[in-house]
């Protein structure tokens, strides 16, 4: 029985499905790869970024204050 895989159960996402996950640009994912700033890997030719440095990355941004 074979099951595909959806970008949901994936450990580890390439550069697009980061940036679409995040809401951001391939641009900004890269960047901050090379600033240090996320956490990526290679295998082989392929970037990898985790899900978990994916996450703990945005959480390094600061919330958002409303202007109340």
């Amino acid at each position: 029985m074979h099951t595909e895989t959806t970008t949901a159960d994936r450990l580890a996402l390439g550069i697009l499905d980061a940036a679409r996950a995040a809401g951001v640009g391939r641009s900004t994912i890269y960047e901050n790869i090379n600033s240090g700033a996320l956490k990526a890997r290679k295998a082989g030719r392929r970037t990898l970024i985790l899900r978990e440095d994916l996450k703990a990355w945005l959480d390094s941004f600061p919330p958002l204050r409303s202007a109340a």
